[in-house]
């Protein structure tokens, strides 16, 4: 499919999931607004390498003031937003009479809150066009729940739900909104998770394998390559009556 002449912003796109949700989008020719904190030359880099437009803004998504300018800026600068892509996310480990409350507050505020607000941002500038995409990048976790991480459960739970009831108010107009729900992904972060079981007794193979073997079936990671094709699907007149859904890409995690 052509994505010729759509702009797309993808929220935590300087690298990992994000990175790879926005070259899928980019070799489909679409603009792309990245986003995330640091250097964001070797990205804006890689997603030019096919041709569209490439801008990045480094809006703190926990902050709804800098998420504003971020879409006020894509407006101005790419004509609007055709595709958002809330993908932002951060973890913390531990349990529930433990967790620190600023941590929980942290990840309210970027893994949830901040998807409504870029969702009610975005949204007025879609009506206005009669075109939108909004794909949320929930996990397995907003299906299920695991010990030790209740600020997080919390959130992708409450990303599904909003993506069900936005949804249902653009369910007459050409604008849909999904989630996708990743089992395990090699980020940065779980690849430190691997790190940290190795020390135990220095086998990398065996320590990535019993990672994926306590909850994933196919004992293989989802790709963020996997995941922009989907983006890219959901994206296409063949995702226009997929609306609400929740589609786990996890190895078979939800099937057990």
């Amino acid at each position: 499919m052509s994505l010729q002449g759509k702009t797309a912003l993808v929220t935590g796109s300087t690298s990992g999931i994000g990175l790879g949700i926005a070259l899928s989008l980019a070799k489909a020719g679409a603009n792309l607004v990245l986003n995330g904190f640091g250097d964001a030359s070797a990205a804006i880099t890689e997603v030019a390498k096919h041709g569209g437009k490439v801008g990045h803004h480094p809006a703190d998504v926990s902050s709804p003031e800098q998420i504003a300018e971020m879409i006020a800026n894509a407006e101005r600068d790419f004509g609007g937003i055709d595709i958002l892509v809330n993908n932002a996310g951060i973890q913390h480990v531990a349990p529930v009479d433990e967790f620190p409350v600023e941590r929980w507050d942290s990840i309210i505020a970027i893994n949830l809150s901040s998807v409504f607000h870029a969702t009610r941002l975005a949204l007025p500038g879609m009506r206005s066009r009669g075109w939108g995409r909004i794909v949320n990048i929930a996990s397995v976790h907003g299906l299920v729940g695991s010990v030790n991480k209740a600020a997080y459960v919390a959130a992708k739970h409450g990303v599904i739900g909003l993506t069900k009831v936005v949804a249902l108010e653009t369910a007459t107009t050409n604008i849909t909104c999904n989630a996708l729900c990743p089992g395990w992904v090699l980020t940065p972060l779980v690849q430190q998770q691997i790190d940290q079981r190795a020390l135990a007794d220095g086998d990398l193979d065996r320590a990535r394998r019993d990672l994926l073997a306590e909850k994933q079936p196919s004992l293989e990671f989802v790709t963020p390559g996997q995941l922009g094709e989907l983006v890219l699907f959901l994206s296409s007149d063949a995702a226009s009556q997929v609306r609400g859904a929740a589609w786990n890409v996890d190895g078979g995690w939800l099937a057990q």
